[in-house]
């Protein structure tokens, strides 16, 4: 049996074992509407070999779970089917057989499959990463999906470089938040685009060079042409997919990248292939979720040895929109279902 943590995170006792038999959740009573969220008791999960069981202390709002409340987005299997919830921030406070790489009561954080509206859940341990000393845990849950997504996108998959120009849709939600941050942090320009000029201006601050209003008939190519002299973008960082692609490909310059993380407008588009060939370009798609376990160790490793130096220098920083408490998750779902937050929406456990 695993040796549990006090509740609280911070004192231990190697040789009792404390037992929780329920834990709070949120859970999915069906599919459906903010309001079909409920707060349960579940039985408190157990870590197997190679697992720990972390004490969650905050996880954040993300698309994905609006879609797997409204069943269009199935948790992977090992994930529970009916818990949303990608991203945690909390304290080891259990551990399976053979764990070498944590301890009991590391602050710890990272991307999980599902279950992160609860208070406790089980991972792999070698998927998480140490928080840093300078992150509050309710910072720190404001990090994983936004930021890792972005290094990911743009750095992995793009291999975006010091001098390129970097167009990012959706500048002002979590991802974009973060790419922006990314691209500064190597040297990139950043251009972005957001339905509102209040959002753009407060992406300068994150590392905005350039700010594109994008109207209700979708289009920024001409913008993006006329503030690059005509030469485009190198990389493109499309968080909204469907009507984005084919202007894209327009404004991207020869040798370009795009990277599709997302289909908030929709997941069907139409692409000049004649254009895509001209340009020698590439259209490349992306997503973290159901990656196979080495994978997604890998990017626990990109978050705890690329990204966690960069929050230690200040190079990098969360932006949270708000914090609402667990049992306000319907809440933060219509928050961002608004479309009116800047940042990430974290819920404190």
């Amino acid at each position: 049996m695993p040796i549990e943590a006090a509740s609280d995170g911070t004192d231990y006792d190697h040789g009792l074992e404390l037992r929780h038999e329920t834990v709070r959740a949120i859970v999915i009573r069906e599919p459906g509407g903010p309001e079909v969220l409920e707060m349960r008791e579940v039985p408190t999960p157990e870590p197997a070999r190679g697992e720990v069981r972390v004490r969650i202390r905050a996880t954040a709002v993300n698309r994905a779970d609006l879609l797997q409340r409204l069943g269009r987005y199935p948790a992977p299997p090992g994930a529970p089917p009916d818990i949303p919830g990608l991203e945690i921030a909390g304290e080891v406070d259990a551990l399976g057989d053979a764990v070498t790489e944590l301890a009991l009561g590391d602050r710890v954080f990272g991307l999980v499959g599902g279950g992160a509206y609860a208070e406790h859940v089980v991972v792999h341990a070698r998927t998480l990463a140490r928080v840093p000393a300078s992150l509050t845990l309710a910072d720190a849950a404001a990090v994983p999906e936004a930021f890792v997504t972005a290094w990911d996108a743009l750095i992995d998959q793009a291999n975006l470089t010091a001098g390129e120009t970097v167009l990012v849709h959706a500048a002002g939600s979590g991802v974009g938040t973060a790419a922006l941050q990314v691209a500064k942090a190597v040297g990139a320009q950043g251009l972005g685009t957001a339905r509102t000029a209040e959002k753009l201006e407060r992406c300068r601050e994150l590392g905005l060079g350039e700010g594109i209003l994008v109207d209700d008939d979708g289009t920024f190519a001409d913008d993006v042409l006329a503030r690059t002299g005509h030469r485009g973008a190198d990389v493109v960082l499309d968080l909204v997919g469907g009507p984005y692609l084919p202007q894209d490909l327009a404004c991207l310059a020869q040798k370009g990248r795009i990277i599709v993380a997302g289909t908030l407008g929709g997941g069907q588009a139409t692409l000049n292939l004649h254009l895509l060939m001209r340009k020698r370009a590439s259209v490349r798609g992306t997503v973290l979720r159901a990656r196979p376990l080495e994978e997604k160790i890998a990017t626990a490793q990109a978050l705890e040895r690329h990204l966690a130096p960069l929050f230690v220098r200040g190079l990098l920083h969360p932006v949270v929109d708000s914090v609402l408490q667990l049992e306000q998750a319907a809440e933060g779902h219509r928050l961002m279902q608004s479309n009116r937050t800047f940042g990430k929406i974290v819920l404190a456990v």
